[in-house]
């Protein structure tokens, strides 16, 4: 793992796509959604309801990759999770369109003050995508709200398949026409960077402590088996030669 360039030992010339996860790497989702619970009113922390909404998000994707749970979308996961949280918290009065505008909350949520001049500075040289567990909806509306200068939105939804599914990282590049090795995974959680690099895909760890608000410490560790190391995707771009 390096904080410098890794250009000597993966020639630049290698990469053509980019490909980002979203949630935490690319967008702010905790104070987004602390927010949106805080304008209700809810008489409950938006940061603890945040952070328990999310806490939801893995066991739920679970659920549908073991078959409990057939093919659903992110948007419908979320909603089951918010049910159960509004129930667990004793939130009684909202009605369905109250949940179902909280439920869009996620796609409200700002980048990173990085974010948009890496993605412009990124996209200059290579193609830059998502590769989300987000559904495609999802994401191009959140794409409008932040400014995010995707290529190519690629999800789980395009693969009917959830990460860390081979299926997904290896989607990236057949739908793009390049080889796996093409490919640049970015991410800051480790797992989602792991499972790329099992399948040929060059890694890159986007350092975000705050990814989980300031009373929550970011417990996740990069690999130094990854191809790059930054603190921001401006700095991403920087090593890029972008």
């Amino acid at each position: 793992m390096n904080t410098e360039t890794s250009l000597e030992s993966i020639p630049n010339e290698s990469l053509k796509v980019i490909a980002f996860d979203v949630f935490g790497t690319v967008v702010d989702w905790h104070t987004g959604i602390a927010r949106a619970v805080n304008e209700l009113d809810l008489s409950v922390d938006g940061g603890t309801f945040a952070q328990a909404w999310r806490d939801g998000y893995q066991p739920a994707i679970q659920r549908v990759i073991s078959g409990e749970l057939g093919w659903t979308l992110i948007d419908d996961l979320h909603r089951m999770i918010l049910d159960e949280l509004l129930e667990r918290f004793g939130i009684t009065h909202l009605t369905d369109e109250q949940k179902s505008e909280l439920n869009t909350a996620w796609y409200d949520l700002d980048g990173w003050p990085d974010t948009v001049e890496g993605l412009t500075r990124l996209k200059q040289k290579y193609t830059i995508c998502t590769l989300s567990n987000g559904n495609l909806g999802l994401l191009f509306h959140m794409a409008q709200h932040a400014g995010l200068p995707w290529d190519c939105i690629l999800s789980a939804e395009t693969f009917t398949a959830y990460k860390p599914d081979p299926k997904t990282y290896l989607g990236v590049g057949k739908v793009l026409d390049v080889e796996p090795g093409q490919v640049l995974m970015v991410a800051s959680h480790q797992s989602d960077l792991t499972a790329a690099r099992a399948c040929g895909l060059q890694t890159a760890y986007i350092d975000r402590p705050l990814e989980w608000g300031p009373n929550r410490a970011n417990a996740d560790r990069p690999d130094p088996a990854n191809s790059y190391f930054a603190t921001s995707l401006v700095d991403l771009a920087t090593q890029l030669g972008c």
